[in-house]
């Protein structure tokens, strides 16, 4: 399973300096209460900080989470489209840590910090 696929997770900017992906909200993102599911905040800085990261890496090298905290501010419905861009704190040579912010039209809904550690093949 393709897990950007199947949350319908779109890249729109991938650079050293800036990840830009988006997700358009639906019923299967919701938790039974009608709001968005917070583990989708996470999954969105992650999936983000990891492409970004992996620019950085050399053919035998691969990014995985070492740790990442999330902060909900401000709860999502399904119909909008969220977007969460990422840019690099601190670039290692064994680990990276991102930032990542998650925007429901111009308003953060949350804020992530993303450990990754740079792995070899």
């Amino acid at each position: 399973m393709n897990l950007l696929e199947e949350l319908e997770i779109n890249q729109e900017l991938l650079s050293k300096t800036e990840v830009r992906l988006t997700m358009p909200i639906k019923p299967k993102h919701l938790q039974p209460y009608g709001l968005l599911h917070g583990g989708l905040n996470t999954v969105l800085a992650e999936s983000a900080a990891s492409l970004g990261a992996n620019l950085y890496c050399q053919p035998d090298q691969f990014p995985v989470g070492l740790d990442i905290t999330t902060h909900h501010l401000k709860a999502a419905q399904a119909g909008k489209t969220l977007t969460v861009i990422a840019s690099p704190l601190s670039l290692g040579r064994t680990i990276h840590v991102w930032q990542a912010k998650t925007y429901l039209d111009q308003t953060v809904t949350s804020f992530s910090t993303i450990t990754l550690k740079i792995n070899r093949k």
